[in-house]
This record gives structure tokens, C-alpha cells and sequence, in this order.
């Protein structure tokens, strides 16, 4: 009988980078092996889908995305305004994902925030949070200010 070691990780991610790198592919091919790889395996790693349910605990996140790319036809997904906070043991990414099916059509855009922690393992995603950008309202114009005085 074999001992109840836990199982190699398939990759190692040396920089925050390469860990984005492969979670966008993954994304890309809906790869639920490669895209669980990028994920540290842990209870607290949280993720957000757009207008979804915020997801705990490593079963949750597959779940979801076992879900989605099931359903999904294949995607592109491009990344612009990267805001890095690159530290030594954790790295916190804030970004645009505009997605849209690789046949072409309509493409939506999302905020979202990735972080990664440096484990035994190599960096690894412990949150992913998208949200849908708000829509620009016009600017109002500002109230006229209060002529008393203390």
C-alpha cells in the first residue's frame, strides 16, 4: 500500500509572471488541468467570477471552472494597464481581461485582481477576482457651494 504523500505538481511557475502566463493560456484552451495547476492547493484560495458567487477552498474553484469550460466556446483573452505589487513571498497583480470568443464577435472587458503566493512549489494564484467595468455616466456637474460661514 502506498503512503498518502500528496501528488508532484505537474509545473512550476519561478516568477508571478509565468504563473499569469499559464492561468491566461489555460483560460484560453479551457485546459482544467493546466489551469488547476496554477492554483495552490488550499482551502483559503479564493476566486470571483464576474457577477458569480465568491468561490473558497480548492474543490469550489475547480468545480466553477470545470463548469465554465464545459460550457464555453474557446476564448481570447487580452490583458492591458497592469498594476504590479511584486513582494517577496506574495505578488498582487490589478488588470483588464477583455474576453471574447476566438471565432471574433462581441468582447466584454473586466477588472480583475490577481494574487499569487511563493510556495514549496513555486508561485502559485490563491485569489482571482474579476468584476464587470461599470459603464461611464456622464460627470455631474458639482453643487454650488455654501456661502456660510462659521
Amino acid at each position: 500500500m502506498k503512503g498518502s504523500r500528496p501528488r508532484p505538481r505537474a509545473r512550476l511557475f519561478p516568477t508571478p509572471d509565468d504563473a499569469e502566463s499559464a492561468f491566461y493560456e489555460a483560460l484560453e484552451r479551457a485546459d482544467l488541468a493546466a489551469m488547476m495547476a496554477v492554483w495552490a492547493e488550499a482551502d483559503d484560495i479564493v476566486c470571483v467570477h464576474p457577477q458569480g458567487p465568491r468561490l473558497v477552498g480548492f474543490d469550489a474553484v475547480r468545480e466553477a471552472w470545470a463548469q465554465i469550460f464545459a460550457g464555453a466556446a474557446q476564448l481570447r483573452v487580452a490583458t492591458t494597464g497592469v498594476q504590479r505589487f511584486d513582494g517577496p513571498t506574495v505578488a498582487v497583480h490589478s488588470l483588464v481581461e477583455t474576453v471574447g470568443a476566438a471565432s471574433g464577435g462581441a468582447t466584454g472587458s473586466v477588472h480583475a485582481t490577481n494574487v499569487y503566493e511563493l510556495t514549496d512549489g513555486g508561485w502559485r494564484m490563491v485569489v482571482h477576482h474579476a468584476s464587470p467595468i461599470a459603464e461611464a455616466s456622464a460627470p455631474e456637474e458639482p453643487p454650488e457651494p455654501a456661502h456660510t460661514l462659521h
